[in-house]
């Protein structure tokens, strides 16, 4: 079985966009339910905690570009540690368009940015990188 996930079945959108049919499974990879936000504007189809950055990893990174890649590093660190929740979302956007749903500012370096790379990498986090 193919183990390959389609680059068009995993977009990412903010949270504050309303949700449109073209997105498939809304998945919320925040720790942290969006502010502002209430909980039908969403539409989600999950909301896996276990996905999102630690707090500590959170707070540490503070989305600052310079630590970009020392925060995917240690993303991809933690994902590796959540086995199950990982295989789930893999199995939704192997069969699906899944979009990956986020309330940082900043649209190119966010958790949702470094996922769907960690998605569609070869090997997914078991590749090294």
């Amino acid at each position: 079985m193919d183990k390959t996930i389609p680059a068009h079945h995993v977009r990412i959108k903010r949270a504050y966009e309303p949700p449109a049919p073209e997105d498939g499974a809304r998945i919320l990879i925040d720790r942290l339910w969006p502010r502002g936000v209430k909980k039908e504007a969403l539409a989600l189809a999950d909301w896996p905690k276990a996905l999102a950055p630690s707090t500590a990893l959170r707070q540490w990174f503070n989305h600052d570009p310079a630590l970009w890649e020392e925060f995917r590093r240690r993303y991809a660190a933690e994902l590796r540690e959540q086995p199950e929740a990982w295989a789930q979302l893999c199995e939704r956007a192997r069969h699906g368009v899944v979009t990956l749903v986020y309330g940082a500012h900043d649209e190119t370096v966010n958790n949702a940015v470094a996922m769907r790379g960690f998605l569609l990498q070869p090997g997914g986090l078991d590749a090294t990188r």
